[in-house]
């Protein structure tokens, strides 16, 4: 998220932590500009008036390429702004924007959109994963093992999520940490050691192998 007045970024990223996004928070283009190109990230909320510059130029540098991003796929850009005049409108759609919502708005119909954007396909993937019996309904929020339904927390959800788009590969408790948490987690508390053995103990105790000194492997199936 890229937003300048503090209270209204502070109390989306507790709106949106407590649905289950990760959410790192960026004040000017400046500090966007460097997570972007740091962090793999699935969509930016954007402001468009930003302290050293705007939204629409941040959008379009993304876009042309100039900026670039680690990851799969296009980030989907959503921009958040007071300026609601059609020209603006039309400025920020044409810039690369994905959609745009004007202030003030609620956050039922934030996250309807965000929801929205996650559902599009930019990167050839599906909505849904698979590995072995468990499946991930990533749009919904549903998962099933063994064709049953099985119930996750939100930190589980994510951890199972990140895993399972890298079934086979050892995946880092930082890793972790940065993609299903945010900035601020601690980087020596213990929580991904504990959400990964809760999951593991929900999916089967073959499941999640730990990797000692590297991370955690999910198995392909058998389990």
């Amino acid at each position: 998220m890229v937003e300048d007045e503090e209270d209204l970024a502070e109390g989306l990223r507790v709106g949106l932590s407590r649905t289950g996004y990760a959410v790192d928070v960026a004040t000017d283009a400046t500090e966007a500009a460097d997570r972007l190109t740091v962090h793999a990230y699935d969509l930016m909320l954007l402001d468009v008036n930003l302290p050293d510059g705007d939204g629409f130029a941040l959008c379009r540098s993304l876009r042309t390429g100039e900026l670039t991003t680690p990851g799969d796929g296009d980030l989907r850009v959503l921009m958040l702004t007071a300026r609601g005049g059609l020209r603006d409108r039309v400025r920020g759609l044409d810039e690369g924007a994905d959609d745009y919502l004007v202030k003030p708005f609620h956050l039922a119909e934030l996250l309807a959109r965000i929801r929205a954007l996650l559902r599009r396909d930019t990167s050839g993937t599906t909505a849904t994963l698979a590995v072995g019996d468990l499946a991930l309904d990533t749009a919904r929020h549903t998962a099933t093992l063994r064709g049953e339904p099985l119930t996750l927390t939100r930190k589980e959800f994510g951890v199972c999520e990140y895993l399972m788009t890298r079934p086979g590969l050892v995946v880092s408790s930082e890793e972790l940490l940065e993609h299903v948490w945010d900035a601020n987690a601690d980087p020596f508390t213990q929580t991904v050691r504990v959400t990964v053995g809760t999951l593991r103990r929900k999916l089967g105790d073959g499941s999640i192998e730990t990797v000692v000194g590297r991370g955690y492997r999910l198995r392909d199936g058998g389990w």
